[in-house]
């Protein structure tokens, strides 16, 4: 079976991928397949030693070869000084500290990030925290949309939005990533883009619980779309593009996460319907679930701007609150009835 011809865009030179999990393990090795020079940076020694024996991320993507083409540092310095642009893949709370670490080395070089989340105490997005620490006239660009990270890995089917500050920096940031079964969309819509990616988060907690409860298929279809309206209600109080949100990186990531039992938000959610604490759920998944922390920063931007956000709501209360899900259910279920509205 062939594949799709690659992209004729103009060449990103070489990449330093920051962030060794396995959404950066991924990105990275989709680069490479695109014959884009690549970096690795992981904050191990022993796991820099570990995929350069094995070529693999054994931790993350077990049984996934590197192609070859992907280098890997613990230096970060070196990562950054070395190459063209820079890709951060690291949790949404881990942003703000390793941007302050890269800080000195970046001097021009363009900055994207594949993290999907709010700035942890203030709800503010990143490209809003990047410029804080870096000055707006800095390129900025957001890779986000459906994309489990082991599917990428293994080179299957995927499309993404790659939304930005400046229009030749997405090109070069997507044009990196395109190619074979890859496609990258491009958008100068980048708040709508990372709200999208913030918003999904918590619904799809929500979505999780529902199908821990055995609560059936009518009600997740309710909980997606409804939670959609959500997001499209704050949207449009903050600027963001309906079209952005009715596209892969809203509508699309929201499908993937609130369905796929790969999304560890979801997976939060399940264990959360079968009884288990958040503690325990997020013990038992043993990595970063971003849905926690998201579910507070949407909150507060609900709040902030008046937007009925009832499913957020419960979310938050739920996972900060200790409340029980079936109260939760009952509350939601008890409101009163109006017209169908987004």
């Amino acid at each position: 079976m062939g594949t799709p011809s690659d992209s004729t865009m103009r060449p990103a030179g070489r990449v330093a991928v920051l962030g060794a999990g396995s959404w950066g393990s991924a990105l990275a090795m989709q680069l490479a397949r695109n014959a884009t020079d690549c970096v690795l940076w992981a904050r191990s020694r022993e796991q820099v030693d570990a995929m350069r024996s094995s070529a693999t991320n054994e931790r993350f993507l077990p049984g996934i070869r590197f192609p070859s083409g992907v280098e890997f540092t613990d230096d970060l310095g070196a990562a950054v000084t070395a190459s063209d642009q820079v890709l951060l893949a690291i949790p949404s709370d881990a942003f703000d500290a390793l941007l302050a670490q890269i800080r000195p080395f970046l001097e021009n070089r363009g900055l994207s990030w594949a993290c999907k989340g709010l700035q942890p105490g203030t709800g503010r997005f990143l490209h809003q925290a990047a410029q804080d620490l870096l000055g707006e006239s800095r390129p900025l660009a957001v890779v986000t949309g459906p994309s489990f990270a082991v599917e990428v890995a293994r080179g299957q089917p995927t499309a993404v939005t790659v939304a930005g500050t400046d229009p030749e920096h997405v090109q070069v940031v997507a044009g990196a990533l395109h190619g074979g079964y890859f496609r990258a969309y491009m958008s100068d819509d980048i708040v709508g883009a990372e709200l999208g990616g913030a918003v999904k988060n918590v619904l799809a907690v929500a979505t999780g619980i529902s199908d821990g409860m055995g609560l059936g298929d009518n009600a997740r279809a309710a909980l997606v779309t409804r939670g959609m309206a959500e997001m499209m209600r704050l949207g449009r109080a903050i600027g963001a593009r309906e079209q952005t949100l009715i596209g892969l990186a809203g509508m699309g990531d929201l499908v993937l996460t609130c369905t796929g039992d790969l999304s560890r938000n979801r997976r939060l959610g399940l264990a959360l319907g079968k009884g288990q604490s958040v503690a325990e759920a997020v013990a038992a998944i043993g990595q970063v679930v971003e849905g926690v922390n998201t579910s507070s920063e949407v909150w507060r931007m609900a709040c902030q701007y008046g937007i009925d956000m009832p499913i957020s709501e419960q979310v938050h209360d739920i996972l900060h609150s200790g409340r029980n899900p079936e109260e939760s259910l009952r509350e939601l279920f008890a409101r009163e009835q109006k017209q169908e509205t987004i």
